[in-house]
């Protein structure tokens, strides 16, 4: 991707360097848990933060220290601002196109642990959006994960995780989000659950439509920029991290669709650069 030569963000809070020590010490079966939900993007950050409050007790608050960026993090810093930035300027340019303006969110860095409007989070959750504040946090460590873990490698790889988040602060501001988390006190959990992968994909294919119109502004995308985008997509479908973690899939359960729908919206997405056709609402099978 190139990326050097754009803009960088100011939209950008830096907490990295408060560790907490001990973090990550919840016994075997919490660390495995959440290493599980690490795998997510866009998860709702109140399914585990219950969980992360219990394993930290009375001394989160007390208990952390400083540790500065390595040039890595330094230079993934710097990646991240230049992508929020086009986020930036293609939402602005949507928004305008339909009449509106678009409110820029802020994107959130830290380490180990950060306290949101949605409560407490463990760096194990992976990147996430905070409809309460309209932030998008994310550990910096994750990208290691990404690529080591989940055999994502490169930086429009990277880039995608931004967009994604960046889409759900998309679906918030035009109202997509708050009714489908209406809607989960009268559906039944396998229900809501189809309701949120239908959510995800159209985060999946909102992240496509940003890598169009970023490109057609910015020329941004280099060879094999989108292939790493989609290797990403599929990486990490729920069909596909269910395998891994159990040797089995549990269709009931899917949160965030399959590796073949999350591939196909993003698709979708960045072949059209326009909005609506990311109406994963519609009738029909996604």
């Amino acid at each position: 991707m190139r990326w050097k030569s754009g803009r960088r963000s100011t939209n950008i809070e830096d907490r990295r360097g408060r560790r907490i020590p001990g973090g990550m010490k919840g016994g075997a079966i919490g660390i495995l848990l959440l290493a599980l939900v690490s795998m997510y993007f866009g998860i709702d950050p109140s399914v585990i933060l219950n969980m992360g409050e219990n394993m930290q007790g009375s001394s989160v608050g007390s208990q952390t220290s400083s540790a500065p960026p390595s040039a890595q993090e330094q230079q993934d810093a710097d990646f991240i601002a230049v992508v929020l930035a086009d986020t930036e300027d293609v939402w602005a340019q949507v928004f305008s196109e339909g009449g509106s303006a678009y409110q820029k969110p802020t994107l959130v860095l830290f380490t180990g642990a950060v306290q949101s409007a949605c409560g407490y989070a463990l760096a194990a959750v992976g990147p996430f959006y905070c409809p309460g504040d309209q932030k998008v946090y994310i550990d910096l460590s994750f990208y290691d994960d990404l690529k080591n873990q989940l055999d994502a490698p490169g930086d429009f790889a990277q880039a995608y995780v931004v967009a994604h988040e960046i889409g759900h602060h998309v679906q918030k501001l035009l109202g997509i989000s708050d009714k489908v988390h209406e809607l989960k006190s009268s559906l039944s959990q396998k229900e809501y659950n189809k309701v949120s992968v239908r959510l995800e994909l159209q985060a999946d294919c909102l992240a496509g439509v940003w890598a169009n119109r970023a490109d057609k502004m910015r020329g941004i995308l280099e060879p094999g920029d989108i292939d790493e985008a989609l290797n990403a997509a599929g990486r990490i479908g729920d069909d596909r991290l269910q395998e891994q973690a159990k040797g089995y899939v549990t269709p009931d359960s899917f949160t965030h669709g399959t590796s073949a729908q999350r591939v196909r919206w993003f698709k979708e997405g960045f072949s059209s650069g326009d909005i609506r056709t990311c109406n994963t609402f519609g009738e029909g099978d996604v």
